[in-house]
């Protein structure tokens, strides 16, 4: 392999590294200019029911039940959430899973 060719391969991967994120984060969008409270969210993310971004290959799950445990706790939906599915490649390219929970008291 040529030195131009390693030095682009190296600096491609740290560009890509240095765009991503690689823990795990709710996925909570807000709307800026919005004023009306039942549209202001506008990620997968809802105070009722968190969705988590994260990547099943180097994430636990007891970590992502926390984030949303917190989540439901922060907003006093509930004391706990409980996992009500999951899809693939509808996130970040390195943390492509959503999680998606239910508040429950």
């Amino acid at each position: 392999m040529s030195s131009t060719k390693m030095i682009f391969t190296v600096s491609f991967l740290l560009f890509l590294s240095a765009c991503s994120v690689f823990e795990p984060f709710v996925d909570r969008r807000r709307d800026a200019g919005q004023t009306d409270p039942q549209k202001i969210y506008t990620g997968r993310s809802k105070p009722n029911a968190p969705a988590i971004c994260s990547n099943n290959l180097w994430t636990d799950q007891q970590k992502i039940q926390i984030l949303a445990d917190n989540e439901c706790i922060k907003y006093n939906k509930g004391s706990h959430a409980v996992k009500t599915g999951q899809s693939h490649f509808t996130c970040k390219l390195l943390l492509p899973t959503h999680t998606y929970f239910k508040c429950e008291r």
